[in-house]
């Protein structure tokens, strides 16, 4: 009788361990069911001490990983957060202050945090970890991604160009140019190269076009393997406004897709918003958390949210919640859902450029033609739009505004050209 009690229990046990096994096979080692598209955050323009900013790559991304991002992409200057590199204490605290050694030990633990030298000489300093290194203490499944990239940081006619290349395998030198617009051709070339000969997805995008005032509207429309560029950048610097012999970016935006769907005949350029962060210790200057880009996509990888973003399914955002944008090709009717925001109201113009009709063409891009203060705005197009894009502005002022009076803002991509 023991004996067969003691079979029929090793069975069910084993049915209960085959079972268990199954069930941790479906649940944690494939996906069970094809998830659905989702919204992802992310900052595709971040600086550390890598380069120019002032703060150990792993404390920014765990800085952004704890205020619900799902990606960050770090992009220092012609440099990836790769190989062996010491760094100077004395040159870490100039940038920053006294107490951000403490704060990373306290973060991270004093195993983690490598040093060499005796404090108090000039010898004394700190391992910058790489990416690689890093990357698993703060990446979570489904959570939160670390992307490799670079800001690639020409120059040319004595002017800026930098370009971020999101998700590349290694670091890309400046290709230089005579001028401004032959360096952009270069750059972009180099890139596009390198995503071929890697076989991975990247995304170029145009940094910050009124830095230095160095890219204008006819270079950027002419550089057509540009797709991106940035519509926001979060940097205090950047001359988001214009000024009163220079367009704002936004203005600088309508310009180059009125030029591209006329003369070029060739697809809009996007809209991404940025933070450009250098700062992260409360100094004055380029901080964390001002623009961001919201990616649908079913999977958190590089590759699938770059390709989401080169099909224009993404918004740019300086904090202003879309739960849906929508544009419909066979009623040609673009349609928001606006998350909202406790009293917060919000305006959403919907920008076209019109198509050139003889009379003066300049007064046609950019228009305003339509407002709503609904929290479900829509247009349908007419007909004699080139494209049509959406601005929404909250009553809100940005949390940590880069400029003066700034609310807080999301930018849509032009749709409508689709239909040419």
């Amino acid at each position: 009788m023991q004996a067969k009690l003691y079979t029929q229990w090793s069975y069910a046990l084993a049915i209960l361990l085959f079972t268990g096994c199954l069930t941790f096979l479906t649940s944690n080692s494939v996906e069970a069911t094809e998830p659905e598209a989702r919204w992802w955050k992310g900052n595709l323009h971040t600086h550390s001490l890598w380069s120019d900013g002032d703060q150990f790559p792993e404390m920014i991304a765990d800085w952004y990983r704890q205020r619900d991002y799902n990606f960050v992409a770090l992009t220092d200057h012609n440099v990836l957060s790769e190989g062996i590199r010491w760094m100077p204490y004395d040159a870490i605290v100039n940038r920053s202050d006294d107490g951000i050694l403490d704060r990373y030990k306290a973060r991270f633990g004093n195993a983690w945090v490598e040093t060499r030298g005796e404090p108090g000489t000039p010898e004394f300093a700190i391992r910058l970890k790489p990416l690689d290194e890093f990357r698993n203490l703060v990446e979570e499944r489904h959570q939160f991604i670390m992307i490799p990239a670079e800001e690639i940081s020409d120059r040319s006619e004595g002017k800026p160009v930098h370009i971020n290349a999101t998700n590349v395998a290694e670091a890309l030198k400046p290709a230089g140019g005579a001028t401004v617009r032959e360096t952009m051709q270069n750059n972009l070339r180099a890139i596009l190269e390198h995503e071929k000969s890697h076989g991975r997805e990247v995304l170029p995008h145009l940094n910050h076009p009124n830095f230095g005032y160095a890219v204008t509207a006819d270079d950027l429309a002419a550089v057509v393997s540009e797709r991106f560029f940035e519509v926001y950048n979060g940097h205090p610097g950047v001359n988001q406004l214009g000024d009163a012999t220079h367009p704002s970016v936004e203005s600088i935006w309508d310009t180059v897709n009125a030029i591209r769907r006329t003369a070029l005949n060739v697809p809009p350029l996007m809209g991404i918003a940025t933070d450009d962060s250098h700062e992260y210790h409360g100094k004055p200057g380029s901080r964390p958390g001002r623009g961001w880009v919201m990616v649908r996509s079913q999977y958190l990888t590089p590759e699938h949210l770059i390709r989401a973003m080169k099909l224009g399914d993404f918004y740019a955002s300086s904090g202003v919640t879309l739960s849906d944008v929508q544009y419909n090709a066979r009623t040609k009717e673009l349609q928001l859902d606006i998350a909202p925001d406790g009293n917060v109201t919000y305006q959403t113009d919907f920008i076209a450029t019109l198509r050139p009709d003889g009379n003066d063409d300049k007064k046609r891009i950019g228009q305003r033609v339509f407002s709503s203060n609904s929290l479900t705005p829509s247009y349908r197009l007419k007909g004699n739009e080139l494209y049509v894009r959406a601005v929404i502005t909250s009553s809100k002022p940005h949390q940590d505004p880069s400029f003066k009076n700034q609310l807080q803002q999301a930018w849509t991509q032009p749709v409508g050209w689709e239909n040419d």
